[in-house]
């Protein structure tokens, strides 16, 4: 029987993508691991490999489709001795497994939160079904791929299931913590539409407000995915998480100072040259903060709080009709030179949408800094499931008293948000304490 090859979900909350490009046409072989197709989600333009060898039999969904829900069909792969006439006379149902692998609504019991339940498909044996380069990559990496859980066909284990892994983390609990963080929310959580669903009590307002406007007076320009992410999103964290703000004024002459002294002494050419933004401090100056103030370095969940023991800083990228959040990882770890070459290098990719996906998900706090449009404070919206966002005003001259005696000085004003069911006023104070004193200090940042 043809085997179904499924709309992949890409990210944890995509619903529907764009079937942008097929690399492949009918009649094709394809082997695991093979590039077969271009899909584009609310954020970038990802590649879909083939998870088992065979024929395309069958092209469902044409290049250019929009809408594709996620684990639709979208093609049909014959195996030996299948022929193109049962890919196109035999309906294939989705699999069971893809179903089972969405998590039920409602509440989760102690249990279910702490042990992930792992479904995968076997061939009645016991034996895992994985494409064979999912199997190659996990035993490089150390990792057990019964462990894992399957997002092919059949709940087949793919690469791409164990690049999302880390290495070592096997067995029925390897998987906790990211249970946790995935378990459905009670019931008392705000429910928010999925991205395009249209409420009945939506549409009436939409009515209203073009009810206030003259026909032929305006142009209606349809959301694309990302949009409607970014919205869903916003609305989401506004409605979810207590915001509170904590404002305070950094002192940039000494950074200055040492960014021009450091630029100075960069190699002029090779992989060893740099040159280091305001950003670059910024970025190091609160993952350290974090790491010297590890309580606020967490997320709630409704189980309990993720005490993470990493510090990924995300930083808001503007790109044409939205936003990216790429994120450096092991922050409070690297050096400045090569935060600043990781963020160049993101950036750029970022406005392009080739960011791969753990390139932006994920992360324990993130910055917004808005100084280069000359704004002087602002107050930002927490990026979902970080506790904490810092958003950046601009450096700029002010007559500021300094013993007595007045003096002028770079200044730069910074508005921590903070989720208060994880961050309390305190934990915040000392949180933006601690940022000022790498700021203001920046020779820390390099010991």
């Amino acid at each position: 029987m043809p085997t179904p090859i499924l709309m992949p979900a890409l990210s944890p909350t995509m619903e529907e993508g764009k079937l942008a490009k097929w690399l492949v046409t009918e009649g094709q072989k394809v082997r695991s691991g093979d590039i077969i197709a271009e899909i584009e989600t609310d954020k970038a333009t990802m590649e879909v490999e083939a998870v088992d060898e065979g024929t395309v039999g069958k092209i469902l969904v044409p290049a250019g489709t929009e809408g594709v829900k996620v684990n639709s069909q979208i093609a049909l792969l014959l195996g030996d001795g299948e022929d193109a006439a049962s890919a196109t006379s035999s309906p294939v149902a989705a699999p069971a497994s893809v179903a089972a692998a969405k998590p039920a609504a409602g509440p989760t019991t102690a249990s279910t939160a702490t042990t992930p339940q792992v479904a995968h498909a076997t061939n009645g044996n016991g034996r895992i079904f994985a494409s064979p380069l999912a199997r190659r990559i996990a035993r490089e990496r150390g990792i057990d791929v019964a462990a894992l859980k399957g997002s092919g066909p059949n709940g087949r284990v793919i690469r791409a299931d164990v690049e999302k892994s880390k290495a070592g983390q096997s067995g029925p609990g390897g998987n906790a913590a990211m249970a946790l963080a995935n378990a459905p929310r009670p019931s008392a959580t705000p429910v928010v539409p999925a991205p395009g669903a249209a409420t009945f009590p939506q549409a009436m307002a939409d009515d209203k407000v073009l009810a206030l406007y003259e026909q032929g007076t305006y142009d209606v320009v349809p959301h694309d995915n990302m949009r409607k992410t970014i919205a869903r999103r916003l609305v989401e964290s506004k409605v979810t998480i207590p915001h509170f703000y904590l404002n305070i004024d950094c002192r940039l002459d000494q950074l200055l100072a040492a960014r021009e002294r450091l630029n100075s002494r960069s190699p002029k050419d090779g992989h060893a040259a740099y040159k280091l933004s305001v950003n670059d401090f910024i970025i190091k100056a609160l993952a350290l903060a974090l790491r010297d103030v590890p309580a606020a370095n967490a997320t709630w969940t409704s189980q309990g709080m993720l005490r993470h023991k990493r510090i990924d800083v995300g930083v808001a990228v503007s790109v044409e009709g939205g936003l990216f959040t790429p994120v450096i990882r092991h922050a409070d770890l690297k050096t400045l030179s090569e935060i600043s070459n990781e963020m160049k290098d993101l950036a750029a990719r970022a406005r392009t949408k080739k960011l791969a996906l753990h390139e932006y998900q994920g992360g324990t706090s993130s910055i917004s800094n808005l100084g280069m449009f000359g704004i002087k404070s602002f107050d930002a919206v927490i990026n979902p499931p970080h506790a904490t966002i810092l958003a950046v005003g601009a450096g700029e001259e002010r007559a500021v008293a300094n013993h007595g005696k007045l003096e002028i000085a770079n200044m730069m004003s910074c508005t921590l948000s903070c989720d208060h069911r994880v961050v309390d006023g305190a934990l915040g104070a000392n949180l933006l304490a601690a940022f000022k004193s790498y700021i203001e200090d920046p020779v820390r940042m390099l010991v």
